[in-house]
């Protein structure tokens, strides 16, 4: 009896001391419905948090391998090659000057030079730039001016038309809204002398950075990626891709690659896996900058992002099984898995918008440091991670003024999650296989505050996402109202992101463009667009 007793006594004392069991004891008991929400939520955050270290680890290899990087040419052509420029545009007439103007003015011998104009325009672009072409070919500059109906293969099919006609053995690519300096060329040219190299790219810096809010945020979302992401990769020997423009390309590393394809609406990501799938080694000069334009609206920005995510999924999905298959290392393959499917975590996002309230109402009952215990670790895996990216890129650029982009990361993240509506429709519609059009990004030749638009014509309307974001900002005020109404105030932060992000991404679709009539009381000439997004722009 005494031995029974004695061992009764054990298991209530055990009981007393189990934390668990007394927070829960009276206020919360699992349930099947439970924990139908709390899993997937859960291995969404588990999926998120992945990427997010990768984050860290792509910040902890750029310093780790700051000595792997040689900014000066191996060696230097004794006679300079000869070098195609290609200047691809469609409806680009506010900006067109000032990128011909730029590219005649750089410091190359005229006799190694061929400048192309890629021209698919289907407005008064076509005479714009035939007029400014014609101007220039008379002062005796190579240039070229060529003009498709069809527009086949969308931008990769203007450059593989001009490549057909091409003189050039090296072939430079810039944007329309790109200004390239005089010694751009002189600065590139000479690293090319490594017969192994097949693509050089340089970094982008921005003429109207100051100009918004949103420009500044868009900044330092692409200093991110030029500084930390090219810069690990490049220092680790990994593959990373051609951005589109700023860059130059060895006419045979274009050839050995299969050349430019048009099955995705990321050609130069594609292109730039076979050729490095092909033997040819890149390059990233982040000293080298070219400056370009921003997107000053939101819909212009959103249009951009899109683009990018649905290409990068369908540049997944294309090459991703012959990148498994072939005798590459594990690492470089893992890294490929990262890169390319990254986009991925905006459909995860929307899960996690879904699953968040309910979950955070279920975990409630649960006691506050249970959820700590669980929520402090993923936050730090998938969301500082994103703090820390982006903070550290401004802390390689601007080593004197840096502590200023902290006043921006709530802004960066608000934006991030705002983006998830537009960019989840692009990645489902390249899982699915739904083809849409090359997606322009209207250029407003801006580059001042107060400045006003030039190409208010080529501006677009999206219809149903900005409804979809005010209406998902506005659930999550309400789970900011349940968790004050509960005292659960450690949680309100995190979802006045989600506020933020949504409504400030909604609101600016709809309204920009219409301050700038509120404010002249002028109507403004606007195309209305054909297709909700993302092909309407």
């Amino acid at each position: 009896m005494l031995a029974l007793a004695s061992q009764n006594g054990l298991r209530q004392f055990l009981r007393s001391q189990q934390y668990a069991h007394q927070t829960f004891q009276g206020l919360y008991h699992w349930n099947w419905f439970d924990l139908a929400l709390l899993i997937p939520y859960f291995i969404v955050m588990i999926i998120l948090s992945i990427y997010g270290v990768h984050r860290y680890t792509m910040c902890y290899q750029y310093f780790k391998h700051r000595k792997n990087y040689n900014p000066d040419p191996v060696g230097h052509f004794d006679e300079l090659p000869r070098v195609t420029i290609q200047l691809p545009m469609f409806n680009e007439q506010f900006v067109i000057d000032r990128l011909i103007e730029a590219v005649c003015a750089m410091e190359y011998p005229r006799e190694k030079l061929e400048i192309q104009v890629l021209d698919d325009s289907t407005d008064e672009t076509v005479q714009v730039a035939a007029d400014i072409v014609a101007r220039y070919k008379a002062l005796g500059h190579p240039i070229e001016y060529i003009h498709r109906t069809n527009r086949h293969g969308f931008k990769a099919g203007a450059l593989d038309e001009g490549l057909n006609v091409a003189k050039g053995e090296f072939v430079a690519i810039f944007d329309a809204d790109f200004v390239p300096p005089p010694d751009w060329i002189m600065k590139v040219i000479h690293h090319f002398a490594e017969p192994d190299v097949g693509m050089v790219q340089t970094r982008w810096t921005h003429l109207n950075r100051d100009y918004s809010l949103l420009t500044q945020v868009e900044a330092i979302l692409l200093d991110a990626h030029f500084v930390i992401e090219h810069g690990s990769r490049v220092r680790t020997g990994e593959y990373f891709n051609f951005n589109g423009t700023a860059g130059m390309w060895r006419r045979k590393a274009i050839s050995d690659g299969g050349g430019w394809q048009h099955d995705t609406l990321t050609e130069d990501t594609d292109l730039s896996y076979r050729s490095q799938m092909a033997g040819w080694r890149f390059k990233y000069l982040p000293e080298v900058e070219c400056p370009s334009e921003l997107p000053i609206e939101m819909t212009a920005f959103k249009t951009q992002q899109a683009r990018w995510a649905k290409g990068l999924i369908q540049v997944s999905i294309k090459l991703l099984p012959t990148i498994f298959k072939s005798g590459m290392s594990r690492k470089r393959k893992i890294e490929s898995v990262y890169h390319l499917t990254a986009n991925l975590s905006y459909p995860l996002m929307v899960i996690m918008t879904v699953l968040l309230v309910p979950s955070m109402v279920c975990r409630f009952y649960q006691g506050w440091f249970q959820m700590l215990l669980i929520d402090v670790p993923l936050f730090a895996a998938s969301t500082l991670s994103i703090a820390v990216f982006y903070v550290l890129s401004q802390r390689v650029l601007f080593p004197k003024t840096w502590m200023k982009s902290f006043f921006y990361l709530p802004f960066i993240m608000a934006l991030g999650i705002g983006l998830t509506v537009t960019n989840t429709k692009a990645v489902m519609e390249a899982i699915f296989g739904v083809k849409t059009a090359f997606v322009r990004t209207p250029k407003f030749r801006v580059t001042k505050k107060g400045e006003k638009s030039q190409a208010a014509k080529y501006r677009k309307r999206l219809t149903l996402a900005p409804w979809i974001e005010l209406a998902l900002g506005a659930w999550f005020m309400l789970a900011i109202i349940y968790t004050f109404s509960n005292h659960n105030y450690f949680t309100a932060p995190f979802l006045i992101l989600f506020v933020i992000g949504y409504w400030y991404t909604g609101l600016m679709s709809l309204l920009q463009g219409r301050f700038e009539r509120w404010r002249t009381g002028k109507p403004i000439n606007e195309e209305s667009s054909p297709k909700p997004f993302p092909v309407g722009v």
